[in-house]
């Protein structure tokens, strides 16, 4: 195996449902819920859009009843990029097959060339079905309006910092901008939105969430934090502990480069952590 896919192996559960299953029927022992993303972006024509979503279809199928059918999606690729309409077909199979187990899809963000059409999409999904929730970034300058918007919809969002480099036109470029901008969004969505699921691993923005629902009364059942597979493991437990709901984004599949790389820039930490375990032996 090349030292990417080591280190890939990190962050990414296995190449295949099964495996994914596996790593979320552990997850769930220790109190902490999943969900599944066969990874996968940049579709442009349809029959790899059609294996795409067939293998959301066969996920959500996999899944025992014993786990949440919960599963994210990216809509890139399910077609966004061949043609909108073929998206909502596609979309909708999966969405169909959801509801049929039980399930739920969240509908992953892109890069800031995808927002709006990912949205439109989104908000025509909602038209028709009460299962799916989308992501925003908090790092985009448009998100705090996006929310509100979400908001007033009764749409359920993650809320994450943005993977994803972005010019200053459109993103923050400062860290300190971009928590700030989580910060204020985090507690739009606490206080009024539906289901809230904040996604970091900051401590300072986790404990700014947790201190703004105790001050203002909200209950840990009212949301939920979300983390990564293979980041802070031993904080997911301290917050399962504490009566916390905990959530860990579980990617799969033989596409993981480019997830393994926007996790590289996001924290090189994280990949000198498995460095330092394999030279160790």
């Amino acid at each position: 195996m090349r030292l990417p896919a080591v280190l890939a192996s990190r962050f990414v559960a296995g190449e295949t449902a099964e495996s994914a299953i596996a790593v979320g029927a552990a997850l769930h022992s220790r109190g902490v819920r999943a969900t599944f993303d066969l990874l996968g972006e940049d579709v442009h024509d349809r029959a790899s859009a059609e294996r795409a979503a067939a293998g959301s279809v066969e996920l959500l199928r996999k899944i025992p009843a014993t786990l949440e059918r919960n599963v994210s999606v990216k809509l890139t690729n399910a077609g966004l990029d061949v043609s909108k309409e073929l998206c909502l077909e596609l979309a909708t199979r999966i969405l169909e097959v959801a509801r049929e187990v039980g399930g739920f899809v969240r509908i992953d963000m892109e890069g800031s060339d995808h927002t709006q059409a990912t949205l439109d999409v989104f908000r025509e999904l909602r038209e028709r079905y009460d299962n799916v929730g989308c992501v925003l970034q908090a790092a985009l300058r448009r998100t705090e309006a996006d929310v509100v918007e979400a908001i007033r919809r009764g749409d359920r969002v993650r809320l994450c910092k943005g993977a994803y480099r972005e010019p200053a036109r459109v993103a923050f470029q400062s860290m300190s901008e971009v928590r700030e901008s989580f910060r204020r969004c985090a507690e739009l969505m606490l206080e009024k939105g539906a289901d809230p699921a904040i996604a970091t691993h900051d401590e300072s923005l986790i404990q700014h969430a947790l201190g703004f629902a105790r001050e203002r009364g909200i209950p840990p059942d009212r949301f939920e934090l979300q983390m990564l597979y293979g980041l802070r493991p031993g904080r997911w437990n301290a917050l399962v502990a504490e009566g916390y709901r905990v959530r860990v984004y579980v990617p799969y599949g033989t596409h993981w480069l480019p997830y393994f790389y926007r996790r590289l820039r996001e924290r090189k930490e994280n990949v000198l952590f498995v460095l330092r375990t394999l030279f160790r032996g």
